[in-house]
């Protein structure tokens, strides 16, 4: 007869507080880090900026949700002063430099190369990184000096960049800010905080937005809405609500200027000759293309047929089955219709997303994928000594394809996590 024997007592299954935990058990998600590892962030300081840029009177903000506790990116954008690019952008994004504290095959690397990314649920983290690190050292507190990597952006006024450099820097974030403030003051309704920072920081913030934006439209990206569910947790632990996370302008704000910082990194790698770890997306096998075709014609709608299939006609199927009862469907069939997002040193694009290039960049904290490609990026332009080791290219590959497998489990994780609640 087989046998067994108790390891661990989670708690009673139909405890709120015991979800999580089934979930993390379930995945096998690592959730403990090595003494080693421990050791290693405790020791962690702050650091000096040396050869560093200084970026400490840029009035950098970071924009979260109100529930985050690291803040990984900070963003900044003022008009372009050049005569020759009337009504463009200068953006900066600057990005937590974990390269710096976490190096090359110590401790914390190892056991952040084997979570490969956080995982979040309703009432716990499960990080990549120590807290020492994640909620400390490496997070864009206000008012206080923080190393990042950075890369400062000019783009045109239909959004279209017109060059791009990156800088190891020092910086000091001027206010925490969060996607419903930020989006109240744009609005029209600023708070204590947020009232000073309207004219020299959002305003302009919102005036390079809607530049990307207009590149955005015009390169046709794939924009599926799939709404997701946020739980509420009373101090008991048990669930006071349930909604539909919010989806704001703020939201995608942050949103472009992260893609416009990770197009950026890609580019600048691929220029250099340096490893890069992709995020890449497939274009959508044509057998299941087929079937989405054939299943919604039957309900009246059309997709493009006899071309070359693009994000912008599943956009246009997308527009065609809003406000109708199949809205939903159509959503979800359109998504399962899609290859699944990748991590690949090989670049095969990025179909949703149009765009021909793009990797990782803006959350090492969270991403074992964004480390590497700082790391590439400090080899690149000799930001230091702690960029990639010389054999790294060889590792890439297998890389890729775990921590790929990562994301998939911590995504099942989470979803099972918020299923059972």
């Amino acid at each position: 007869t087989p046998k067994a024997r108790v390891v661990e007592r989670i708690g009673r299954a139909d405890e709120p507080r015991s979800i999580s935990l089934i979930s993390i058990a379930e995945h096998q998600i690592p959730f403990q880090f090595s003494p080693a590892a421990l050791a290693q962030a405790k020791e962690a300081g702050p650091a000096t900026l040396g050869k560093r840029t200084d970026l400490r009177q840029v009035p950098l903000v970071t924009i979260d949700g109100d529930d985050a506790r690291d803040f990984d990116d900070a963003v900044f954008a003022e008009p372009d002063t050049d005569p020759k690019n009337e009504g463009g952008w200068r953006l900066l994004v600057a990005i937590a430099d974990v390269a710096h504290y976490v190096r090359p095959g110590d401790a914390l690397d190892k056991t952040a190369r084997e979570r490969g990314n956080s995982a979040y649920f309703p009432d716990r983290v499960v990080p990549m990184l120590p807290e020492e690190l994640s909620n400390g050292w490496c997070s864009l507190k206000p008012n206080e000096d923080r190393p990042c990597m950075a890369v400062e952006i000019v783009i045109d006024a239909k959004g279209d960049k017109l060059r791009h450099r990156f800088l190891r820097g020092l910086m000091r974030s001027q206010a925490r800010l969060t996607y419903e403030q930020v989006q109240e003051a744009h609005d029209g309704r600023p708070n204590d905080l947020t009232r000073p920072l309207v004219e020299p920081i959002l305003k302009p913030l919102y005036g390079a937005f809607r530049a990307l934006l207009k590149a955005r439209e015009a390169r046709g990206t794939l924009d599926l809405d799939i709404p997701e569910r946020r739980v509420f947790l009373g101090e008991d632990g048990h669930i006071e609500r349930i909604v539909p996370r919010s989806r704001l302008d703020s939201h995608r704000l942050i949103e472009e200027f992260m893609i416009a910082a990770n197009v950026a990194a890609a580019e600048a790698l691929e220029k250099r000759r340096q490893p890069c770890m992709y995020r890449v997306h497939d274009r959508p096998d044509p057998v299941r293309v087929e079937a989405l075709r054939q299943f919604i014609e039957g309900l009246g709608f059309k997709l493009a047929r006899g071309q070359v299939i693009r994000p912008k006609h599943f956009t246009r199927l997308l527009d065609q089955a809003r406000g109708t009862p199949y809205e939903a469907m159509i959503h979800t069939l359109t998504l399962r219709s899609q290859m699944p997002a990748v991590y690949s040193p090989e670049n095969l694009g990025h179909f949703g997303l149009a765009l021909q290039r793009y990797a990782h960049f803006t959350s090492p904290i969270r991403r074992y994928s964004d480390l590497l490609v700082h790391r590439a990026l400090i080899s690149a332009y000799g930001f230091g000594e702690d960029g990639l080791p010389g054999d790294a290219a060889a590792t890439f590959e297998a890389t890729g394809q775990h921590i790929s497998a990562t994301e998939r489990r911590a995504a099942a994780a989470e979803r099972d996590a918020i299923d059972r609640y």
